[in-house]
């Protein structure tokens, strides 16, 4: 495998690399404790000489059994994979968790997917991974049933920060209260988005902060405000890394519409509607705010743009590491 392979459940047997390592796991973000699982499986990997796979699960099974449940998620499907994609690993296997997935026990799905499907040598999760039919599966039956199977097991356990569990759960509350940089230290990296310019109002351009407009998932809980946000744009020779400040609200001062992001990028002249454009949030400046009038609005975004420069500044090349999907 030698670039990163997505390997679903529609694919034949042949291209499933039998034999293999797996990090199992939900995977949302892929934070710190995440990279701890992906790491021990990299590493049981290399002392065997097998590849390294990761073994998630799409939709997440919150969305499966909470189907009219908002759903704010780190990371949506490509995000993660991408995310996975930049760890070393190998690829990944991405099941589809429906119906027929959330009654299978436990036992079946190591006996026929782990063994029979995917012939796994050796398995890495959380020691808070759980699995199966009515979540009775969980490290401590991979632990026993590993001597019988002939496989190896590694159960990491939880990583903290400042005496706090890093989980996906703690790095959601962080964004929906503007602490980016606890959240960029749970994560490793900082939080991204990706998504496709579309046309605004283009109000920015008549008061000289022409944006670069992202509608952002419904269920994005992220806190209305002002940010510093370091932008990726293209991929491989084409790849830039484009600094600005932006906006995530529903503009009080104007409309008060539908939370918009909206991204004024330092030095940029260009057309960029239709692009699809990652933005990592480097910092927190400020809240959103409604203006009395169109030049106290300007001379606030003249200082958030000071602030944001500053921010970016302190944070040279911050920017999560992607990889390309196969």
């Amino acid at each position: 495998m030698s670039v990163f392979t997505v390997i679903r459940d529609t694919s034949p047997m042949s291209e499933i690399p039998r034999g293999s390592v797996v990090a199992m796991g939900n995977f949302d973000g892929v934070h710190l404790g995440h990279r701890a699982v992906i790491a021990a499986a990299l590493e049981m990997g290399r002392v065997q000489g097998r590849p390294a796979l990761a073994l998630t699960f799409e939709p997440h099974p919150r969305r499966f059994f909470s189907p009219n449940t908002p759903q704010f998620r780190l990371s949506d499907e490509t995000a993660k994979l991408r995310l996975l994609a930049g760890t070393g690993l190998s690829g990944v296997v991405l099941m589809t968790f429906d119906k027929a997935r959330a009654e299978t026990s436990a036992q079946d799905f190591i006996h026929n997917d782990l063994i029979g499907r995917l012939g796994v040598r050796g398995i890495a999760v959380g020691y808070d991974f759980h699995f199966g039919k009515g979540r009775v599966g969980s490290p401590s039956l991979l632990v026993k049933e590993a001597p019988r199977l002939g496989i190896e097991v590694d159960v990491q356990p939880h990583v903290d920060i400042d005496d706090r569990p890093v989980s996906s759960s703690a790095i959601r509350i962080a964004l929906a209260e503007g602490q980016i940089d606890e959240a960029t230290a749970m994560l490793g990296a900082p939080w991204f988005i990706s998504g496709e310019v579309i046309h605004g109002e283009k109000r920015g351009r008549e008061l000289g902060y022409p944006t670069a407009n992202i509608r952002l998932d419904q269920n994005c809980a992220l806190k209305h405000g002002i940010y510093a946000v370091r932008v990726g744009r293209g991929e491989g020779i084409s790849e830039a890394r484009l600094d600005g400040v932006a906006s995530f609200g529903r503009r009080p001062t104007f409309d008060n519409g539908a939370p918009l992001l909206e991204i004024f990028l330092f030095g940029f002249k260009g057309d960029l509607y239709g692009e699809t454009l990652d933005v990592a949030f480097i910092g927190f400046i400020r809240e959103e705010l409604k203006f009395d009038s169109i030049e106290a609005l300007v001379r606030q975004m003249n200082d958030d743009s000071t602030h944001a420069r500053a921010q970016l500044a302190a944070a040279p090349g911050a920017f999560p590491k992607l990889g390309k999907l196969g």
